[in-house]
């Protein structure tokens, strides 16, 4: 048994040398915007969304819908509303493992007091020169306050993305849901207990 939780320990430790950790923040300085708008990682990256002031939410939805819950192909991912008050000393993170290079678009759902994602609060994973940031922002300034709200939170989605479940704490552990890093990183924290 020794040989085998070594093996995933190397297995773990290998991957993660050319994986790459991405902070974004989600309403930084009490603004309706993800900070950096867009990012560009590889297969593997982790992408670590940091809620930093009042009630927003990370949701999937396509180019074409910008303040749309992504339904198909697949039902996107969500973390839900994460409500961060006023003077918090410990800030809600959510973390998706981003599991190809595909473009993965993203808005905040909240509608109250105004819609965010009509006002540009949306972020962007490897836009493309025919489909880029700003073409998905302009698209969700368009809108005009019209976002449907999400149903279900961190919920699977094979569309380039797996997500975790929320947390309040600040320390390295994660769960990424459906993924062979899971059962590697449970094998590297038991081998970590010993």
């Amino acid at each position: 048994m020794r040989f085998t939780l070594a093996a995933a320990t190397a297995l773990l430790g290998a991957g993660s040398v050319s994986a790459m950790n991405w902070t974004v923040k989600v309403g930084a300085n009490n603004g309706l915007l993800f900070d950096p708008p867009q990012i560009m990682p590889a297969a593997g990256d982790l992408i670590m969304f940091q809620f930093q002031g009042k009630n927003h939410s990370v949701t999937q939805s396509t180019f074409a819908a910008p303040c749309t819950h992504m339904t198909t192909p697949s039902q996107g991912i969500d973390s839900g509303f994460m409500n961060v008050a006023a003077g918090a000393t410990e800030l809600p993170e959510w973390t998706i493992s981003v599991n190809s290079t595909d473009p993965l678009w993203f808005f905040c759902a909240q509608t109250s007091p105004v819609v965010h994602c009509s006002k540009g609060m949306v972020f962007a994973v490897n836009p493309t020169a025919a489909k880029t940031f700003t073409m998905f922002q302009a698209a969700a300034n368009a809108t005009g306050g019209n976002s449907t709200t999400p149903t279900n939170s961190s919920t699977p989605s094979p569309s380039g993305a797996s997500a975790s479940t929320p947390s309040t704490t600040k320390s390295g552990a994660i769960r990424i849901g459906g993924s062979a890093a899971a059962v590697l990183s449970a094998a590297a924290l038991f081998v970590g207990l010993l």
